[in-house]
């Protein structure tokens, strides 16, 4: 090394300093916003094309028009070119301030093939899509990013998350970022489609979502109107909770951003949902939520805490297996926890806020580490949740790491269901779930 420029020299020093003592990774700033060119499709044709479930073998394809005129049809088969189905919805659309939004058309096709491919197109205009429906048992796979927004960074995990095979796209708030300025509602939109349009997004709401102002305008429109979720299905009276089911795996998505304590809808609406659970059809149990419950970031400290003593006891009781959140900008994971403290018929809870938002990452974690957490990073990725059976499960996290998917962190999880847990629990859960 004496022979070397000593900026060279430092580099290498550099490099054995970091090797040896087994630092952190260091994720580069956060990569700008995305501008995109106004659109030149013709007025009738789809735009920003995206899927979600729809109750039993049903799926709702959603896309906006400028013409006001286009029909809220959908024609689908399982061959290109080659529709046998025809369905016709609803649409809607909204005024905020001086914009105002395109045609939102939101249209249920089937009942549908599990695990088949179909061809449709719009209506009746444009181009022909493609989607995959999902298995009707195990293995099952889904995608699972939240805070995603539009950067560079957005870009990439979009990108790893089309290379995963997954079958359903969970993303627990914070979609657009568009805060206010509707137009990025519109172009969020249209960098999602390839994915969206091909895999059912299932989502719920976050901070960014609600884009309320006192008096003035009241929450939640834009995501109402764009991403309409099958809350009714699910005997939910709000889009901002809801509940569904993939192959064997029952999926409950909460509002954080409204009410929740004991006399809420949402509080009755969940107790009156887990009762109906049947752990034998949908052995495994999660919920997914804006902000975590569990997190030892600086970041958004103890935000969570009304919701979770609200909240938590009903999870418990009901078995639940594993929790997702997002808001803070990092990834963290649990061990099984409940009420503060290890405990073996808790949940795993995983915060994945880091899909690749504007804000940047959360860098800042609490020390000690509590007992509770067992790995924690500020980096932007996504992760993959493969339910194999009725009892493991593999969660792994995937680092956008210089732009390459890097799987950072996995762990085998073992559903409640095998635990003696459920068992345990049971004259709880019913008292609970049950009672006025």
């Amino acid at each position: 090394m004496k022979n070397m420029e000593p900026k060279s020299m430092i580099v290498v020093l550099t490099v054995l300093l970091i090797v040896g003592t087994g630092a952190d990774y260091v994720r580069p700033p956060p990569r700008k916003t995305l501008h995109f060119p106004w659109s030149t499709k013709a007025s009738s044709h789809p735009q920003q094309v995206h899927i979600s479930l729809a109750g039993d073998k049903h799926m709702r394809i959603t896309w906006i028009t400028s013409d006001k005129s286009s029909p809220s049809i959908v024609e689908y088969g399982t061959s290109r070119k080659s529709y046998n189905s025809i369905a016709e919805g609803e649409s809607t659309s909204y005024r905020y301030f001086l914009y105002k939004s395109g045609k939102i058309h939101h249209t249920v096709i089937g009942p549908l093939e599990h695990d088949t491919v179909y061809f449709y197109r719009c209506g009746g205009n444009g181009p022909e899509f493609q989607f995959k429906t999902p298995p009707s048992h195990f293995p099952v796979t889904f995608a699972v990013a939240g805070d995603l927004g539009q950067t560079g960074w957005t870009k990439s995990t979009i990108k790893h998350i089309k290379q995963c095979k997954y079958d359903v796209h969970v993303l627990p708030g914070d979609l657009s970022y568009a805060d206010y300025m509707q137009h990025r509602w519109d172009t969020f939109g249209e960098l999602v489609q390839p994915l969206a349009s091909s895999r059912p997004w299932m989502v719920t709401q976050g901070n960014h979502e609600k884009e309320e102002i006192p008096i003035l305008k009241k929450g939640f429109v834009s995501y109402n109107s764009r991403w309409k979720m099958p809350f009714d299905e699910s005997g939910s009276n709000s889009n901002l909770y809801y509940s569904f089911e993939v192959a064997g795996v029952h999926i409950i998505m909460l509002g954080s951003y409204t009410d929740y304590d004991e006399y809420s809808d949402q509080y009755n609406w969940l107790k009156a949902d887990l009762s109906k659970v049947d752990r034998e059809r949908t052995p495994w149990l999660l919920a997914v939520f804006h902000v975590p419950w569990y997190n030892s970031n600086h970041a958004h400290q103890g935000e969570g805490d009304d919701m979770m003593a609200s909240m938590e006891p009903l999870l418990y009781a009901a078995g639940v297996d594993v929790v997702f959140a997002g808001h803070v900008h990092a990834y963290e994971r649990s061990r099984r926890v409940y009420n503060g403290k290890l405990d073996a018929c808790g949940p795993n809870h995983i915060t994945i806020g880091d899909g690749g938002n504007r804000e940047g990452l959360a860098h800042k974690y609490l020390n000690p580490q509590p007992e509770w957490s067992v790995f924690r990073e500020a980096s932007f990725g996504h992760g993959e949740f493969r339910v194999m059976n009725s009892t493991h499960a593999f969660w792994s996290w995937h680092r956008n790491d210089d732009d390459e998917s890097v799987r950072s962190d996995q762990v085998w999880i073992t559903s409640l269901v095998g635990s003696g847990c459920l068992a345990e629990t049971s004259r709880e859960t019913r008292n609970m779930l049950i009672e006025p």
